[in-house]
Protein backbone atom coordinates (compact mmCIF):
# COMPACT_ATOMS: atom_id res chain seq x y z
CA UNK A 1 0.00 0.00 0.00
CA UNK A 2 1.58 3.06 -0.93
CA UNK A 3 1.57 6.56 1.63
CA UNK A 4 -0.99 8.73 -0.82
CA UNK A 5 -3.01 5.96 -0.45
CA UNK A 6 -3.67 6.58 3.42
CA UNK A 7 -6.02 8.57 4.65
CA UNK A 8 -5.34 11.38 7.18
CA UNK A 9 -6.28 10.09 10.38
CA UNK A 10 -9.33 12.15 11.89
CA UNK A 11 -8.66 12.98 15.97
CA UNK A 12 -11.32 11.31 18.16
CA UNK A 13 -11.98 14.02 20.44
CA UNK A 14 -12.56 17.94 20.53
CA UNK A 15 -11.96 20.87 23.11
CA UNK A 16 -14.42 22.62 25.01
CA UNK A 17 -14.76 25.40 26.76
CA UNK A 18 -17.35 26.39 28.73
CA UNK A 19 -18.33 29.85 30.24
CA UNK A 20 -20.99 29.55 33.48
CA UNK A 21 -21.95 33.00 35.32
CA UNK A 22 -19.12 32.33 38.18
CA UNK A 23 -16.97 30.18 36.60
CA UNK A 24 -14.53 28.30 33.28
CA UNK A 25 -14.85 24.70 32.46
CA UNK A 26 -13.17 23.28 29.83
CA UNK A 27 -13.71 19.43 28.58
CA UNK A 28 -12.48 16.78 25.74
CA UNK A 29 -15.22 15.88 23.96
CA UNK A 30 -15.74 13.12 21.79
CA UNK A 31 -16.49 13.74 18.17
CA UNK A 32 -19.84 11.72 17.94
CA UNK A 33 -21.23 13.59 21.09
CA UNK A 34 -24.38 14.96 20.44
CA UNK A 35 -25.64 18.39 22.47
CA UNK A 36 -27.48 16.29 25.34
CA UNK A 37 -24.47 14.38 25.72
CA UNK A 38 -22.18 18.45 26.04
CA UNK A 39 -25.03 19.56 28.29
CA UNK A 40 -25.99 16.64 30.83
CA UNK A 41 -21.71 16.84 31.55
CA UNK A 42 -22.01 20.29 32.41
CA UNK A 43 -25.27 20.07 34.48
CA UNK A 44 -23.39 17.40 36.53
CA UNK A 45 -20.25 19.06 36.75
CA UNK A 46 -21.98 21.96 38.23
CA UNK A 47 -24.93 20.09 40.46
CA UNK A 48 -27.51 21.38 38.69
CA UNK A 49 -30.96 18.99 38.31
CA UNK A 50 -33.53 21.81 37.03
CA UNK A 51 -32.01 21.77 33.57
CA UNK A 52 -35.00 22.75 31.93
CA UNK A 53 -34.28 26.36 32.18
CA UNK A 54 -30.70 26.47 30.61
CA UNK A 55 -29.01 25.67 27.44
CA UNK A 56 -25.96 25.71 25.80
CA UNK A 57 -25.71 29.16 23.54
CA UNK A 58 -22.50 30.35 20.98
CA UNK A 59 -22.15 33.37 18.36
CA UNK A 60 -22.84 32.90 14.94
CA UNK A 61 -21.90 35.38 12.81
CA UNK A 62 -24.03 38.09 14.34
CA UNK A 63 -26.55 36.81 16.70
CA UNK A 64 -26.57 33.81 18.70
CA UNK A 65 -28.02 30.17 19.07
CA UNK A 66 -28.49 27.40 21.31
CA UNK A 67 -26.80 24.31 20.89
CA UNK A 68 -29.32 21.81 20.04
CA UNK A 69 -29.87 18.90 22.09
CA UNK A 70 -30.64 15.95 19.32
CA UNK A 71 -28.04 16.81 16.50
CA UNK A 72 -23.81 16.09 16.87
CA UNK A 73 -22.11 19.25 18.43
CA UNK A 74 -19.69 19.13 15.04
CA UNK A 75 -22.75 19.28 12.68
CA UNK A 76 -24.02 22.16 14.07
CA UNK A 77 -22.94 25.84 13.44
CA UNK A 78 -20.43 25.85 15.78
CA UNK A 79 -17.44 28.12 15.98
CA UNK A 80 -13.82 26.23 14.32
CA UNK A 81 -11.62 27.61 17.22
CA UNK A 82 -10.40 25.23 19.47
CA UNK A 83 -11.21 25.07 21.74
CA UNK A 84 -15.15 25.98 21.24
CA UNK A 85 -16.59 28.28 23.71
CA UNK A 86 -19.71 27.97 24.92
CA UNK A 87 -22.04 30.12 27.31
CA UNK A 88 -24.13 28.19 29.99
CA UNK A 89 -26.90 30.45 30.57
CA UNK A 90 -30.67 30.34 31.05
CA UNK A 91 -32.75 30.13 28.09
CA UNK A 92 -35.90 30.26 29.74
CA UNK A 93 -37.58 31.95 32.45
CA UNK A 94 -39.69 31.11 35.40
CA UNK A 95 -42.97 33.19 35.94
CA UNK A 96 -42.90 32.86 39.82
CA UNK A 97 -39.02 32.22 40.88
CA UNK A 98 -39.97 31.21 44.52
CA UNK A 99 -42.01 28.83 43.46
CA UNK A 100 -40.05 27.73 40.53
CA UNK A 101 -36.68 27.83 41.29
CA UNK A 102 -36.01 24.53 43.32
CA UNK A 103 -31.93 23.91 43.51
CA UNK A 104 -29.48 26.93 45.44
CA UNK A 105 -27.31 26.60 42.33
CA UNK A 106 -30.32 27.38 40.13
CA UNK A 107 -31.02 30.48 42.09
CA UNK A 108 -27.81 31.45 41.79
CA UNK A 109 -27.15 31.08 38.11
CA UNK A 110 -30.15 32.99 37.81
CA UNK A 111 -29.06 36.05 39.92
CA UNK A 112 -26.07 36.04 38.16
CA UNK A 113 -27.40 36.57 35.01
CA UNK A 114 -30.00 38.82 35.85
CA UNK A 115 -27.80 41.25 37.38
CA UNK A 116 -25.36 40.94 34.66
CA UNK A 117 -28.20 41.97 32.53
CA UNK A 118 -29.49 44.54 34.62
CA UNK A 119 -26.04 46.25 34.54
CA UNK A 120 -25.71 46.13 31.15
CA UNK A 121 -28.87 47.58 30.59
CA UNK A 122 -30.20 44.72 29.00
CA UNK A 123 -33.34 45.14 31.58
CA UNK A 124 -34.32 48.66 32.30
CA UNK A 125 -34.56 49.54 35.90
CA UNK A 126 -35.34 52.72 37.67
CA UNK A 127 -32.77 54.31 40.21
CA UNK A 128 -35.07 53.31 43.52
CA UNK A 129 -35.17 49.75 42.53
CA UNK A 130 -31.63 49.42 41.63
CA UNK A 131 -29.99 50.62 45.29
CA UNK A 132 -32.44 47.82 46.68
CA UNK A 133 -31.38 45.74 44.18
CA UNK A 134 -27.76 46.44 44.53
CA UNK A 135 -28.25 46.26 48.36
CA UNK A 136 -29.00 43.01 48.15
CA UNK A 137 -26.29 41.95 46.33
CA UNK A 138 -24.37 43.24 48.50
CA UNK A 139 -26.34 41.33 51.44
CA UNK A 140 -25.37 38.03 49.27
CA UNK A 141 -21.91 39.17 49.06
CA UNK A 142 -20.66 40.33 52.12
CA UNK A 143 -23.22 38.65 54.88
CA UNK A 144 -24.53 40.58 57.20
CA UNK A 145 -23.42 44.72 57.65
CA UNK A 146 -20.63 44.80 60.45
CA UNK A 147 -19.93 49.02 61.03
CA UNK A 148 -16.23 47.78 62.47
CA UNK A 149 -15.52 45.49 59.23
CA UNK A 150 -17.29 47.22 56.51
CA UNK A 151 -15.21 50.30 56.60
CA UNK A 152 -16.41 53.27 54.69
CA UNK A 153 -15.12 52.82 50.50
CA UNK A 154 -15.75 49.04 51.02
CA UNK A 155 -17.89 49.28 47.94
CA UNK A 156 -15.37 51.26 45.55
CA UNK A 157 -14.50 47.88 42.98
CA UNK A 158 -18.02 46.64 43.26
CA UNK A 159 -20.30 47.23 40.04
CA UNK A 160 -23.38 47.77 41.63
CA UNK A 161 -25.37 50.14 39.45
CA UNK A 162 -26.28 50.97 36.17
CA UNK A 163 -23.92 53.12 34.09
CA UNK A 164 -27.34 55.23 33.15
CA UNK A 165 -28.23 55.26 36.55
CA UNK A 166 -25.22 56.47 37.65
CA UNK A 167 -25.19 59.16 34.77
CA UNK A 168 -28.68 60.55 35.79
CA UNK A 169 -27.69 61.92 38.94
CA UNK A 170 -24.90 64.49 40.28
CA UNK A 171 -24.04 62.04 42.83
CA UNK A 172 -20.46 61.21 44.07
CA UNK A 173 -19.29 57.38 44.55
CA UNK A 174 -19.68 57.60 48.41
CA UNK A 175 -22.64 58.88 48.42
CA UNK A 176 -24.27 56.27 46.65
CA UNK A 177 -22.00 53.40 48.70
CA UNK A 178 -23.92 55.74 51.16
CA UNK A 179 -27.33 55.40 50.14
CA UNK A 180 -26.47 51.54 49.50
CA UNK A 181 -24.95 50.91 52.77
CA UNK A 182 -28.48 52.63 54.44
CA UNK A 183 -30.41 50.08 52.62
CA UNK A 184 -28.27 47.31 53.11
CA UNK A 185 -27.83 47.52 57.24
CA UNK A 186 -31.38 46.34 57.14
CA UNK A 187 -30.75 42.81 55.74
CA UNK A 188 -29.18 41.54 58.51
CA UNK A 189 -29.94 38.00 58.89
CA UNK A 190 -30.74 37.24 56.05
CA UNK A 191 -28.77 34.39 54.68
CA UNK A 192 -27.16 34.26 51.04
CA UNK A 193 -29.95 32.08 49.47
CA UNK A 194 -32.30 34.29 50.69
CA UNK A 195 -30.87 37.48 49.71
CA UNK A 196 -30.32 36.10 45.90
CA UNK A 197 -34.09 35.19 46.06
CA UNK A 198 -35.51 38.46 47.50
CA UNK A 199 -33.04 40.00 44.46
CA UNK A 200 -34.87 37.53 41.65
CA UNK A 201 -38.72 38.26 43.34
CA UNK A 202 -37.79 42.36 42.94
CA UNK A 203 -36.64 41.66 39.31
CA UNK A 204 -39.09 39.55 37.83
CA UNK A 205 -41.83 42.10 38.28
CA UNK A 206 -39.34 44.12 36.14
CA UNK A 207 -40.86 45.12 32.47
CA UNK A 208 -37.80 43.93 30.55
CA UNK A 209 -37.33 40.85 32.92
CA UNK A 210 -37.29 37.07 30.78
CA UNK A 211 -37.97 38.88 27.18
CA UNK A 212 -35.61 38.50 24.09
CA UNK A 213 -36.53 41.02 21.95
CA UNK A 214 -36.54 40.38 18.08
CA UNK A 215 -36.45 43.01 14.94
CA UNK A 216 -40.07 42.23 12.83
CA UNK A 217 -41.89 43.87 10.32
CA UNK A 218 -45.62 43.13 9.46
CA UNK A 219 -46.47 42.75 6.26
CA UNK A 220 -48.92 45.00 4.97
CA UNK A 221 -47.19 48.55 6.63
CA UNK A 222 -43.95 47.28 6.27
CA UNK A 223 -43.65 48.81 10.19
CA UNK A 224 -40.56 47.64 11.64
CA UNK A 225 -41.43 46.41 15.01
CA UNK A 226 -40.02 44.11 17.96
CA UNK A 227 -41.36 41.04 19.16
CA UNK A 228 -40.93 40.05 22.78
CA UNK A 229 -40.80 36.05 23.91
CA UNK A 230 -40.98 35.52 27.40
CA UNK A 231 -42.97 33.06 29.89
CA UNK A 232 -46.09 34.89 29.37
CA UNK A 233 -46.47 34.96 25.62
CA UNK A 234 -45.39 37.09 22.66
CA UNK A 235 -45.61 40.97 22.55
CA UNK A 236 -45.35 43.46 20.17
CA UNK A 237 -43.33 46.62 20.87
CA UNK A 238 -42.34 49.65 19.37
CA UNK A 239 -39.11 49.96 18.11
CA UNK A 240 -38.52 52.91 20.63
CA UNK A 241 -40.11 51.16 23.25
CA UNK A 242 -39.73 47.76 25.15
CA UNK A 243 -41.60 48.88 28.53
CA UNK A 244 -45.25 48.50 26.84
CA UNK A 245 -45.93 46.17 24.49
CA UNK A 246 -48.58 47.47 22.09
CA UNK A 247 -49.77 44.27 22.05
CA UNK A 248 -49.77 40.80 23.88
CA UNK A 249 -50.40 37.45 23.10
CA UNK A 250 -50.44 35.06 26.03
CA UNK A 251 -49.61 31.43 25.61
CA UNK A 252 -52.53 30.24 26.82
CA UNK A 253 -54.80 32.48 23.90
CA UNK A 254 -52.70 31.05 21.54
CA UNK A 255 -53.81 27.85 19.52
CA UNK A 256 -50.82 27.75 17.21
CA UNK A 257 -47.53 28.91 15.90
CA UNK A 258 -45.99 28.46 12.08
CA UNK A 259 -43.61 30.15 9.70
CA UNK A 260 -42.73 29.46 6.55
CA UNK A 261 -39.18 30.66 5.62
CA UNK A 262 -39.79 34.32 6.74
CA UNK A 263 -43.22 34.46 7.34
CA UNK A 264 -44.50 33.70 10.83
CA UNK A 265 -48.22 32.90 11.49
CA UNK A 266 -49.93 33.34 15.46
CA UNK A 267 -53.29 32.08 15.45
CA UNK A 268 -55.07 32.66 18.25
CA UNK A 269 -57.62 29.99 20.24
CA UNK A 270 -60.62 32.19 19.82
CA UNK A 271 -60.83 31.34 16.20
CA UNK A 272 -62.99 34.68 15.98
CA UNK A 273 -59.45 36.43 15.97
CA UNK A 274 -57.88 37.96 13.09
CA UNK A 275 -54.57 35.54 12.59
CA UNK A 276 -51.46 37.77 13.21
CA UNK A 277 -48.84 37.44 11.03
CA UNK A 278 -45.16 39.05 10.77
CA UNK A 279 -42.10 39.17 8.95
CA UNK A 280 -38.51 37.78 10.56
CA UNK A 281 -35.32 38.52 7.41
CA UNK A 282 -32.86 36.08 8.94
CA UNK A 283 -33.51 32.31 8.42
CA UNK A 284 -31.70 31.65 11.77
CA UNK A 285 -33.64 34.03 13.60
CA UNK A 286 -36.78 32.66 12.63
CA UNK A 287 -35.53 29.07 13.93
CA UNK A 288 -34.27 30.74 17.21
CA UNK A 289 -37.72 32.67 17.63
CA UNK A 290 -39.49 29.39 17.02
CA UNK A 291 -36.98 27.41 18.94
CA UNK A 292 -38.00 29.97 22.14
CA UNK A 293 -41.82 29.89 21.41
CA UNK A 294 -41.50 26.41 21.78
CA UNK A 295 -39.80 26.32 25.10
CA UNK A 296 -41.54 28.95 26.75
CA UNK A 297 -45.13 27.08 25.60
CA UNK A 298 -43.72 23.74 26.86
CA UNK A 299 -42.91 25.38 30.34
CA UNK A 300 -46.16 27.28 30.33
CA UNK A 301 -48.19 23.88 29.91
CA UNK A 302 -45.78 22.50 32.60
CA UNK A 303 -46.18 24.65 35.27
CA UNK A 304 -50.45 24.09 34.98
CA UNK A 305 -49.68 20.31 35.58
CA UNK A 306 -48.71 18.25 38.38
CA UNK A 307 -45.26 18.03 39.42
CA UNK A 308 -43.76 14.94 37.72
CA UNK A 309 -42.06 12.64 40.12
CA UNK A 310 -38.47 13.93 39.77
CA UNK A 311 -39.39 17.20 40.55
CA UNK A 312 -41.74 16.24 43.57
CA UNK A 313 -38.52 14.55 44.98
CA UNK A 314 -36.22 17.69 44.23
CA UNK A 315 -38.87 20.07 45.91
CA UNK A 316 -38.62 17.44 48.78
CA UNK A 317 -35.21 17.67 49.24
CA UNK A 318 -34.72 21.34 48.45
CA UNK A 319 -37.09 21.27 51.34
CA UNK A 320 -34.79 19.44 53.73
CA UNK A 321 -32.26 21.07 52.73
CA UNK A 322 -33.86 24.73 53.22
CA UNK A 323 -34.71 23.32 56.25
CA UNK A 324 -31.55 21.80 57.45
CA UNK A 325 -29.94 25.13 56.24
CA UNK A 326 -32.50 27.01 58.14
CA UNK A 327 -31.78 25.11 61.32
CA UNK A 328 -27.80 25.33 60.38
CA UNK A 329 -28.05 28.92 60.24
CA UNK A 330 -30.04 28.91 63.77
CA UNK A 331 -27.46 26.72 64.98
CA UNK A 332 -24.49 29.21 63.47
CA UNK A 333 -26.19 32.64 64.82
CA UNK A 334 -26.63 30.89 68.30
CA UNK A 335 -22.94 29.98 67.80
CA UNK A 336 -22.03 33.15 66.58
CA UNK A 337 -24.08 35.01 69.07
CA UNK A 338 -22.24 32.95 71.84
CA UNK A 339 -19.06 33.54 70.16
CA UNK A 340 -19.63 37.08 70.34
CA UNK A 341 -21.25 36.70 74.10
CA UNK A 342 -17.65 34.91 74.75
CA UNK A 343 -15.70 37.33 73.50
CA UNK A 344 -16.83 40.30 74.87
CA UNK A 345 -17.16 38.23 78.44
CA UNK A 346 -12.96 37.45 76.77
CA UNK A 347 -12.83 41.03 75.91
CA UNK A 348 -14.32 42.05 79.50
CA UNK A 349 -12.56 39.56 81.63
CA UNK A 350 -9.31 41.02 79.37
CA UNK A 351 -10.13 44.76 81.21
CA UNK A 352 -11.24 43.45 84.16
CA UNK A 353 -7.45 41.34 84.64
CA UNK A 354 -5.77 44.70 83.38
CA UNK A 355 -7.93 46.56 85.92
CA UNK A 356 -6.88 44.20 88.53
CA UNK A 357 -3.58 43.89 87.62
CA UNK A 358 -3.56 47.87 87.81
CA UNK A 359 -5.41 47.67 91.14
CA UNK A 360 -2.32 45.18 91.61
CA UNK A 361 -0.01 47.32 91.17
CA UNK A 362 -1.21 50.21 92.70
CA UNK A 363 -2.09 48.06 96.04
CA UNK A 364 1.78 46.73 96.00
CA UNK A 365 2.95 50.44 95.58
CA UNK A 366 0.48 51.05 98.51
CA UNK A 367 1.44 48.57 100.59
CA UNK A 368 5.32 49.46 99.89
CA UNK A 369 4.63 52.80 100.74
CA UNK A 370 2.59 51.55 103.72
CA UNK A 371 5.41 49.78 104.77
CA UNK A 372 7.52 52.48 104.68
CA UNK A 373 5.25 54.24 106.42
CA UNK A 374 4.75 51.73 109.38
CA UNK A 375 8.58 52.09 109.46
CA UNK A 376 8.51 55.45 110.13
CA UNK A 377 5.94 55.43 111.82
CA UNK A 378 7.11 52.49 114.68
CA UNK A 379 10.10 54.42 114.45
CA UNK A 380 7.83 57.82 115.22
CA UNK A 381 6.35 55.56 118.15
CA UNK A 382 9.54 54.76 119.54
CA UNK A 383 10.39 58.26 119.34
CA UNK A 384 6.85 59.38 121.02
CA UNK A 385 7.24 56.48 123.60
CA UNK A 386 10.44 58.20 124.82
CA UNK A 387 8.72 61.69 124.47
CA UNK A 388 6.35 60.38 126.52
CA UNK A 389 8.57 58.97 129.29
CA UNK A 390 10.66 62.30 129.05
CA UNK A 391 7.26 64.09 129.43
CA UNK A 392 6.15 61.90 132.01
CA UNK A 393 9.34 62.56 134.17
CA UNK A 394 8.87 66.32 133.26
CA UNK A 395 5.09 65.82 134.09
CA UNK A 396 5.76 64.68 137.63
CA UNK A 397 8.51 67.18 138.21
CA UNK A 398 6.25 69.58 136.67
CA UNK A 399 3.59 68.30 139.71
CA UNK A 400 5.88 68.87 142.34
CA UNK A 401 6.65 72.00 141.15
CA UNK A 402 3.30 72.92 140.95
CA UNK A 403 2.70 71.54 144.08
CA UNK A 404 5.85 73.49 145.39
CA UNK A 405 3.99 76.34 143.71
CA UNK A 406 0.83 75.79 145.16
CA UNK A 407 2.20 76.00 148.64
CA UNK A 408 4.78 79.40 147.55
CA UNK A 409 1.06 80.28 146.48
CA UNK A 410 -0.78 80.12 149.36
CA UNK A 411 2.09 81.69 151.14
CA UNK A 412 2.23 84.23 148.51
CA UNK A 413 -1.35 84.77 149.39
CA UNK A 414 -1.00 84.94 153.13
CA UNK A 415 1.71 87.63 152.33
CA UNK A 416 -0.67 89.75 149.91
CA UNK A 417 -3.53 89.22 152.22
CA UNK A 418 -1.53 91.03 154.52
CA UNK A 419 0.47 93.25 152.28
CA UNK A 420 -3.46 94.27 151.30
CA UNK A 421 -4.15 94.69 154.92
CA UNK A 422 -1.38 96.91 155.46
CA UNK A 423 -2.29 98.63 152.04
CA UNK A 424 -5.63 99.24 153.49
CA UNK A 425 -4.04 100.76 156.88
CA UNK A 426 -2.33 102.90 154.69
CA UNK A 427 -5.06 103.84 152.54
CA UNK A 428 -6.71 104.55 155.72
CA UNK A 429 -4.02 106.93 156.83
CA UNK A 430 -3.75 108.42 153.53
CA UNK A 431 -7.24 109.67 153.42
CA UNK A 432 -6.64 110.87 157.21
CA UNK A 433 -3.69 112.53 156.18
CA UNK A 434 -5.07 114.22 153.66
CA UNK A 435 -7.99 115.50 155.88
CA UNK A 436 -5.71 116.53 158.26
CA UNK A 437 -3.83 117.89 154.98
CA UNK A 438 -7.00 120.21 154.26
CA UNK A 439 -7.81 121.15 157.33
CA UNK A 440 -3.73 122.19 157.92
CA UNK A 441 -4.17 123.78 154.59
CA UNK A 442 -7.11 125.62 156.29
CA UNK A 443 -5.73 126.62 158.71
CA UNK A 444 -2.95 127.70 157.21
CA UNK A 445 -5.38 129.89 154.83
CA UNK A 446 -6.90 131.39 157.81
CA UNK A 447 -3.76 132.39 159.97
CA UNK A 448 -2.53 133.81 156.61
CA UNK A 449 -5.39 135.70 156.05
CA UNK A 450 -5.71 137.10 159.97
CA UNK A 451 -1.50 137.35 159.63
CA UNK A 452 -2.57 139.84 156.42
CA UNK A 453 -5.13 141.32 158.31
CA UNK A 454 -2.58 142.06 161.61
CA UNK A 455 0.03 142.98 158.98
CA UNK A 456 -2.61 145.48 157.42
CA UNK A 457 -3.39 146.76 161.13
CA UNK A 458 -0.08 147.33 161.93
CA UNK A 459 1.01 149.21 158.92
CA UNK A 460 -2.44 151.44 159.38
CA UNK A 461 -1.26 151.33 163.14
CA UNK A 462 2.32 152.61 162.15
CA UNK A 463 1.05 155.49 159.93
CA UNK A 464 -1.38 156.65 162.08
CA UNK A 465 1.44 156.50 164.76
CA UNK A 466 3.34 158.65 162.72
CA UNK A 467 0.67 160.93 161.71
CA UNK A 468 0.08 161.47 165.26
CA UNK A 469 3.81 161.71 166.50
CA UNK A 470 4.40 164.36 163.98
CA UNK A 471 1.62 166.40 164.83
CA UNK A 472 1.72 166.31 168.52
CA UNK A 473 5.80 166.39 169.52
CA UNK A 474 6.50 170.07 168.59
CA UNK A 475 2.98 171.48 170.50
CA UNK A 476 4.19 169.07 173.65
CA UNK A 477 7.66 170.24 173.69
CA UNK A 478 6.71 173.74 173.29
CA UNK A 479 4.61 174.46 176.01
CA UNK A 480 4.99 172.04 178.90
CA UNK A 481 8.42 171.04 178.92
CA UNK A 482 11.96 172.65 177.48
CA UNK A 483 13.27 170.86 175.03
CA UNK A 484 15.12 168.06 175.86
CA UNK A 485 18.77 166.89 174.36
CA UNK A 486 19.04 165.16 171.71
CA UNK A 487 19.52 161.95 173.49
CA UNK A 488 15.89 161.90 175.08
CA UNK A 489 14.32 162.72 172.19
CA UNK A 490 16.03 159.66 170.92
CA UNK A 491 14.89 158.22 173.92
CA UNK A 492 11.28 158.76 173.63
CA UNK A 493 11.59 157.23 169.83
CA UNK A 494 13.10 154.24 170.59
CA UNK A 495 10.32 153.65 173.35
CA UNK A 496 7.61 154.22 170.92
CA UNK A 497 9.57 151.97 168.58
CA UNK A 498 9.76 149.15 171.56
CA UNK A 499 6.39 149.22 171.51
CA UNK A 500 5.52 148.87 168.21
CA UNK A 501 8.40 146.26 168.08
CA UNK A 502 6.62 144.68 170.62
CA UNK A 503 3.84 143.84 168.46
CA UNK A 504 6.38 143.34 165.58
CA UNK A 505 7.53 140.26 167.68
CA UNK A 506 4.35 138.70 168.42
CA UNK A 507 3.62 138.61 164.58
CA UNK A 508 7.16 137.55 164.02
CA UNK A 509 6.51 134.60 166.74
CA UNK A 510 3.65 133.89 164.95
CA UNK A 511 4.80 133.69 161.98
CA UNK A 512 7.75 131.38 163.13
CA UNK A 513 5.19 128.94 164.93
CA UNK A 514 3.52 128.45 161.36
CA UNK A 515 6.48 128.18 159.59
CA UNK A 516 7.44 125.69 162.04
CA UNK A 517 3.94 123.33 162.30
CA UNK A 518 4.02 123.57 158.52
CA UNK A 519 8.03 122.34 158.50
CA UNK A 520 6.56 119.23 160.46
CA UNK A 521 3.49 118.87 158.56
CA UNK A 522 6.36 118.68 155.30
CA UNK A 523 8.32 116.34 157.16
CA UNK A 524 5.23 113.83 158.64
CA UNK A 525 4.17 114.18 154.53
CA UNK A 526 8.04 113.38 153.36
CA UNK A 527 8.05 110.41 155.75
CA UNK A 528 4.41 108.76 154.90
CA UNK A 529 5.54 109.32 151.22
CA UNK A 530 8.64 107.38 151.88
CA UNK A 531 6.23 104.42 153.74
CA UNK A 532 3.85 104.28 150.68
CA UNK A 533 6.98 104.69 148.40
CA UNK A 534 8.53 101.53 149.87
CA UNK A 535 4.82 99.29 150.27
CA UNK A 536 4.15 100.00 146.58
CA UNK A 537 7.78 99.15 145.53
CA UNK A 538 6.77 95.35 147.69
CA UNK A 539 3.38 94.90 146.52
CA UNK A 540 4.85 95.22 142.76
CA UNK A 541 7.73 93.09 143.69
CA UNK A 542 4.89 90.69 145.06
CA UNK A 543 3.16 91.16 141.90
CA UNK A 544 5.90 90.42 139.60
CA UNK A 545 6.41 87.40 141.97
CA UNK A 546 3.26 85.95 141.47
CA UNK A 547 3.39 86.58 137.59
CA UNK A 548 6.59 84.11 137.37
CA UNK A 549 5.03 81.75 140.01
CA UNK A 550 2.19 81.43 137.42
CA UNK A 551 3.97 81.22 134.34
CA UNK A 552 6.57 78.35 135.16
CA UNK A 553 3.08 76.46 136.64
CA UNK A 554 1.96 76.97 133.09
CA UNK A 555 4.89 75.97 131.45
CA UNK A 556 5.19 72.98 133.61
CA UNK A 557 1.58 72.07 132.94
CA UNK A 558 2.08 72.73 128.89
CA UNK A 559 5.47 70.67 129.19
CA UNK A 560 3.10 68.00 130.40
CA UNK A 561 1.59 67.96 127.55
CA UNK A 562 4.01 67.92 125.03
CA UNK A 563 3.62 72.09 124.71
CA UNK A 564 5.25 75.29 126.89
CA UNK A 565 2.85 78.09 126.53
CA UNK A 566 4.59 81.64 127.28
CA UNK A 567 3.71 83.33 130.24
CA UNK A 568 0.68 85.71 130.21
CA UNK A 569 0.18 88.90 132.21
CA UNK A 570 -2.91 87.97 134.37
CA UNK A 571 -3.83 91.81 135.11
CA UNK A 572 -5.17 92.51 139.30
CA UNK A 573 -8.32 93.98 139.70
CA UNK A 574 -8.85 97.51 140.20
CA UNK A 575 -8.53 97.28 143.79
CA UNK A 576 -5.74 98.83 144.73
CA UNK A 577 -7.11 101.94 142.42
CA UNK A 578 -8.20 104.30 145.26
CA UNK A 579 -4.34 103.44 146.59
CA UNK A 580 -3.28 104.67 143.03
CA UNK A 581 -5.21 107.61 142.95
CA UNK A 582 -3.85 108.57 146.65
CA UNK A 583 -0.21 108.12 145.83
CA UNK A 584 -0.56 110.40 142.96
CA UNK A 585 -2.11 113.38 145.44
CA UNK A 586 0.50 112.55 147.70
CA UNK A 587 3.06 112.84 144.50
CA UNK A 588 1.31 116.36 143.90
CA UNK A 589 1.53 117.36 147.83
Amino acid sequence: MSILGLKKKQPKTFKVKVITMDAEMEFSCEVKWKGKDLFDLVCRTVGLRETWFFGLRYTVKDTYAWLKPEKRVLDQEVPKDSPITFHFLAKFFPEKVEEELVQEITQHLFFLQVKKQILDEEIFCSPEASVLLASYAVQAKYGDYDPNFHKPGFLAQDELLPKRVLMQYQMTADMWEEKITAWYAEHRGIARDEAEMEYLKIAQDLEMYGVSYFAITQNKRDTDLLLGVDAQGLHIYSPNSKLNPNKSFPWSDIRNISYSEKEFTIKPLDKKKDVFKFYSSQLRVNKLILQLCIGNHDLFMRRRKVDSIEVQQMKAQAKEEKARKKMERQILAREKQMREEAERAKEEMERRLFQLQDEARLANEALLRSEETADLLAEKAQIAEEEAKLLAHKAAEAEQERQRLEVTAMKTKEEKRLMEQKMREAEQLAVKLVEQSERRLKEADHLKQDLTEAKDAERRAKQKLLEITKTTYPLIAAYSTPPAPPEAADLGYESASTRLDFKDSDMKRLSMEIERERLEYMEKSKHLQDQLKELKSEIESLKLEEQQQQAGLYGLHGEARGYVQEPVYIPHSNRNSAYMSQMAFFEEV
